[in-house]
């Protein structure tokens, strides 16, 4: 699948064998208590594709659907965990969003760190799966404010346009800026159309013409929701990793943790770039993301992150 980095802490389990994984977590399962220690064991160490065929053997051994076993059988945040570890990345993501709209309130920021950091195929890959679950579409509930995001329409190539660089960046000075009111629809249109290294050279001449960072005049000129999803934007293309490196510090500091948040970047990122946000997060913080999650959880459901983790 293309969207699995190399840069992962979850990489695949050599000699890898379906049928013996999930018989070891029947085994887990069975009879009074669970054997939770088992399921990290196997969960955490092997790849979205190898769970994928696990489930399958489990399936055709024990004859019912592993996440449905699970999910009778343990709870809480350790429960979200591997429930989310057992999905295809889009299917993840799509779940996440779900869950984000139900309700009263939406969780603005699932729909940011997911919009933000995705690329089209997988906007494109999530707003499938959505389609296909019972709920309406994607588009229909993300509020107005966001949607633009969701066309998915960011050029993915590499080549800077020097002139419409410069051009991107006088627009988007006049737009917010040089005058009361802010244009949100010219912020969007350059932010989610132009490519990763056009827009590294936007914020450059932005810088030039303003004297202003990008992110310093976003959070002066617009506030709430759009504020967040532009910001995001901004961060996530001059440094995916230390975007993340920050979701996760703010989930955890200060009281109480914001388990969606951390749980929701640890399964997503696992396989991806949890060694550059890793190194990101010591780079910012001076302290491990390792000792933070060790400090900030507890029981299963510390380890399960833990190993998710990796190392110190």
């Amino acid at each position: 699948c293309n969207q699995i980095g190399n840069r992962g802490t979850v990489t695949e389990a050599a000699n890898f064998n379906p049928d013996a994984d999930a018989q070891k977590l029947r085994e887990a399962m069975k009879g009074a208590g669970t054997n939770e220690a088992a399921l990290i064991e196997i969960l955490a160490h092997r790849t979205i594709a190898q769970r994928q065929r696990i489930k399958m053997a489990y399936k055709q051994t024990v004859g019912k659907d592993l996440a449905d076993d699970l999910s009778s059988e343990l709870s809480g945040n350790f429960r979200s965990v591997v429930l989310g570890l057992l999905m295809l990345a889009p299917v993840y993501d799509a779940y996440e969003l779900r869950n984000a709209m139900k309700g009263a309130g939406t969780e603005e920021a699932c729909l940011i760190d997911i919009l933000a950091s995705r690329s089209n195929e997988e906007i494109k890959l999530i707003d499938d799966v959505y389609k296909k679950g019972k709920s309406s579409l994607l588009h229909n509930k993300i509020t107005t404010d966001t949607s633009p995001v969701l066309q998915a329409g960011r050029d993915e190539g590499t080549t800077v346009d020097e002139a419409q660089a410069i051009q991107d960046a006088k627009e988007i000075y006049e737009a917010g800026e040089a005058r009361w009111g802010t244009d949100e629809v010219k912020f969007l249109t350059v932010l989610c159309v132009r490519n990763r290294n056009h827009l590294l050279r936007v914020f450059q001449e932005y810088q030039k013409i303003s004297g202003r960072d990008i992110e310093e005049s976003i959070k002066r000129e617009m506030s709430g929701c759009l504020e967040d999803v532009f910001l995001a934007i901004v961060k996530c293309i001059r440094n995916k990793p230390a975007f993340f490196a920050e979701r996760l510090y703010k989930s955890m500091k200060g009281l109480g943790t914001t388990d969606t948040v951390l749980i929701r970047i640890m399964v997503a990122r696992a396989e991806i770039d949890m060694l550059d946000i890793k190194a990101q997060f010591l780079k910012m913080y001076g302290k491990t993301l390792h000792s933070f999650i060790k400090g900030d959880t507890s029981g299963d459901y510390r380890k399960i992150l833990l190993q998710l983790c990796g190392g110190e």
